[in-house]
């Protein structure tokens, strides 16, 4: 078999090994559409409709998502029943691990109960009593968790201020014994429209945390950057595309958008992570960098 693969021309090559391999880039995706905050979903939970979130949470599947977050966005009252419900909802169609995501961190630690296994936390911070809560109980399991640069002052402005806010979260995941390799940064990016370096200083902070740390990951919502900006896919493309070059390994992004799907295989071939372009002619052979026709929508 090594012979005849030896002797393929260059085009057969590729031919060959873009359909064995798997399709999965590096940038791990965390699929965002089941949020109650979207208005379809938040009324698919009022009304408890399941079969729209197990759409929803087939369709990220399909698309090659690595997580699939939850946010109930509800009234703390009604919250981790509605969480309960959300992720048994997803775990009907899929066994893509969950991101639980709330602002609540009783909530967190709550919606980790319903889940068949180990996900993330969607997150902490250094506001309040977030990291006291969750890591004492992410400690000793195989959970991760995303961490904010921010504290009860809110979203610093300059890189400094956010690196030191990094460095207080490292001092307390070390105190818990949770390696760097568990914990996903966000450097929260501001917006563009009020900020003009807002890319700039975010791109600074995944620089250098990942030569600090080069195990941790590095993730990001897209959307807030373009937020009042017209056409805003496009700033949120590029977005992207720079992040991942400064060191972003993981995305909290719509894994059903072609197009935003098509720009991280791009990326990763473009940044010699994809040899041969395999992944990304495998993904086009797939149907994944085509738009299809969705039976749900959010």
């Amino acid at each position: 078999m090594l012979n005849d693969i030896l002797n393929l021309e260059h085009s057969e090559y590729i031919n060959y090994f873009s359909t064995k391999m798997e399709v999965r880039v590096k940038v791990i995706i965390i699929g965002e559409k089941i949020n109650g905050s979207i208005p379809s979903v938040g009324k698919a939970i009022a009304e408890r409709d399941s079969e729209f979130i197990m759409d929803l949470a087939r369709r990220q599947a399909e698309a090659k998502s690595d997580y699939i977050d939850c946010c109930a966005s509800v009234e703390e009252s009604k919250e981790v029943e509605t969480l309960e419900w959300l992720i048994n909802c997803i775990q009907e169609v899929t066994d893509l691990p969950i991101c639980v995501d709330s602002p609540n961190p009783h909530a967190c630690v709550e919606g980790m109960k319903f889940c068949k296994k180990p996900g993330i936390i969607n997150s902490v911070s250094m506001e309040g009593n977030k990291i006291d809560v969750i890591f004492p109980k992410i400690a000793d399991t195989e959970w991760d968790c995303i961490a904010l640069l921010c504290s009860d002052a809110g979203i610093p402005r300059t890189v400094e201020e956010r690196m030191e806010i990094f460095e207080q979260i490292m001092k307390r995941a070390k105190e818990y014994g949770i390696a760097p390799s568990r914990l996903y940064i966000d450097p929260l990016v501001v917006t563009l429209s009020t900020d003009q370096a807002a890319l700039l200083n975010f791109v600074d902070c995944c620089r250098r945390i990942k030569e600090a740390y080069p195990d941790i990951h590095l993730t990001s919502g897209l959307s807030n950057i373009s937020y009042g900006l017209p056409k805003r896919k496009h700033i949120n493309k590029a977005f992207l595309v720079l992040s991942v070059e400064a060191g972003m390994d993981s995305a909290i992004l719509d894994p059903t958008d072609p197009d935003m799907l098509g720009i991280i295989y791009a990326t990763e071939a473009l940044l010699k992570k994809d040899p041969h372009c395999l992944k990304y002619i495998r993904a086009y052979r797939a149907g994944l960098l085509e738009k299809k026709k969705a039976t749900a929508k959010a």
